[in-house]
């Protein structure tokens, strides 16, 4: 092992899509950025089809989109419609009598049934509200993309152990070591960073294991395909043999044995309360419904995203749209406290902005897990909770949390988009916002008022990309101020004051 340590700006621990697309963010600021990750080889069977499928959330759509990333991530992968759209099917939606938005625990909500009039700042023509891609695909996108913009990236390099610093982070990995002024966790749920770093890690323990398979069978006809609760657990069945299921056995398989296609028999017919015969198993991965949560995502130099930061069951693909909002939010933060222009308490507002979200998404989750108990006070609910989703107050409200439109910071100010995403304008020359993010600046949009914002943008030259045209759609708004992460800083629908402008900017973007 060399004595040395390589220096790098940050130092960040896991190539999965969190930590690539971390990556990314960091190089559009030229911050020197190593990725370690400890796997050799970035394939894996579980990133494929089916089981590597992920939905994608608006944030999540829109931040691809910002960045130039949505075309290449979804290009070869079917993506679902906005409501009363019908382009882009694939023939599997297409056979479907109604067409579904999503899901809460299996309990199917419609895009016939959502009132899309209700999201005021979202304009007709913006990204799909779903989309869907595989692991394998993200990570391969954002592994070329990163690697195109100078990141540096190292397999089979796991991260060892971390000695914390006031300068940064020492980390040992792959028999060398490395230095970071900063050190990010995103290796995932068992994250060696987050131990290291001395993070206190709290929840709720898991009421089952889940399982995923690819099982061989003599009988398949004994299964009926599609999702079925049980009075002793839940199995979902897709032809010809994809199986996920679930046994409420307080997650005790989970990683303790062998898996073999004797012991998923068992668990199958135990779930199915059939005598199905397993004959060969050919994909198996196991999962639980434990809900874990950092209790602060920064611990001086170190800091936490993804799964290093919060783990639940993949029940609902919410966990990662959550790591990839981790991702998009830290990384113009911690560029800036790089470069050393951002205010004293940016990174702070790392932990408050998504510490938030992510106790939301497991307390999702955890109710998710609550309509799942095989019991009939659970089934007794599920049937009040599938009246209440075939509503479309209901099927509004669950498409506005599953799709992620919902999401709002607490940033105080007194116009209603500040904290939200910023709409998708269409200015009149034919450009559109999102593409306007893609180098990663903040945004001062003028819509054509009276008065002109440039001199006060030019204050932080280089931070902040003044752009003053109409739009064809302007919802109201006259001027705005947009973070590099897409979310609106500061709105007003009249004349701007200058004054309460400049606190706004000053609070985001450092001093003038």
């Amino acid at each position: 092992m060399s004595n040395t340590p390589l220096i790098y700006d940050v130092v960040i621990a896991g190539a999965g899509p969190v930590g690539l697309f971390l990556a990314c963010e960091l190089r559009l600021a030229k911050v020197s950025v190593l990725v370690l990750e400890r796997a050799h080889d970035p394939s894996s069977p579980l990133k494929k089809l089916p089981f590597g499928m992920r939905g994608l959330s608006v944030p999540t759509i829109e931040s691809f989109h910002r960045r130039g990333l949505l075309e290449d991530i979804t290009k070869n992968l079917p993506t679902r419609e906005q409501p009363n759209d019908s382009h882009g099917l694939t023939t599997h939606w297409m056979q479907q009598r109604r067409r579904p938005g999503g899901h809460f625990a299996g309990i199917q909500f419609f895009n016939d049934n959502i009132d899309a009039l209700k999201w005021t700042y979202r304009l007709p023509d913006s990204t799909p509200v779903t989309m869907a891609s595989s692991m394998e695909e993200i990570e391969a996108v954002l592994e070329r993309r990163a690697t195109a913009m100078g990141a540096e990236i190292r397999r089979g390099a796991g991260v060892e152990s971390v000695q914390q610093s006031d300068t940064g982070a020492t980390v040992y990995a792959g028999g060398q070591i490395f230095h970071g002024r900063w050190l990010v966790g995103c290796d995932g749920g068992r994250s060696t960073v987050r131990k290291a770093g001395g993070f206190d890690f709290v929840g709720t323990d898991p009421e089952f294991t889940g399982y995923s398979v690819e099982v061989e069978m003599a009988d398949p006809e004994k299964l009926a395909p599609g999702r079925h609760y049980t009075p002793t657990g839940m199995y979902t069945y897709q032809e010809p043999g994809t199986i996920a299921m679930v046994d409420f056995d307080g997650g005790r398989f989970h990683r303790t044995k062998a898996m073999t296609p004797e012991h998923v028999q068992t668990v199958l017919r135990h779930v199915s309360g059939t005598d199905v015969t397993v004959t060969g198993l050919r994909l198996a991965t196991t999962w639980t419904d434990r809900a874990y949560q950092a209790t602060t995502y920064r611990n001086g130099r170190i800091l936490l995203a993804g799964d290093a930061a919060h783990i639940h069951s993949p029940l609902g693909g919410q966990g990662l749209n959550l790591g990839l909002g981790d991702a998009l939010n830290l990384g113009w933060k911690l560029a800036a406290a790089i470069r050393g222009d951002a205010p004293a308490e940016l990174l702070d507002t790392y932990t408050s902005e998504r510490h938030p979200v992510g106790a939301q998404i497991l307390d999702w989750s955890r109710a998710q897990v609550a309509l799942m108990r095989p019991s009939p006070s659970t089934r007794a609910l599920e049937t009040i909770i599938r009246d209440l989703i075939e509503t479309r107050d209901g099927a509004t409200y669950f498409a506005e949390r599953v799709w992620g439109i919902s999401l709002r910071y607490e940033l105080g100010g007194q116009h209603p988009l500040v904290g939200r995403s910023v709409p998708d304008f269409v200015l009149t020359d034919g450009r559109k916002i999102g593409e306007l993010l893609r180098e990663g600046r903040a945004l001062l949009l003028n819509f054509g008022v009276g008065a002109s914002l440039e001199a006060l943008a030019g204050r932080w030259t280089g931070r902040i990309a003044y752009v003053a045209a109409n739009a064809v759609d302007l919802l109201g708004l006259s001027a705005a101020l947009v973070r590099p992460d897409g979310i609106v800083a500061w709105a007003t629908g009249s004349t701007p004051d200058k004054e309460e402008l400049t606190e706004a900017a000053s609070r985001w973007f450092g001093t003038a």
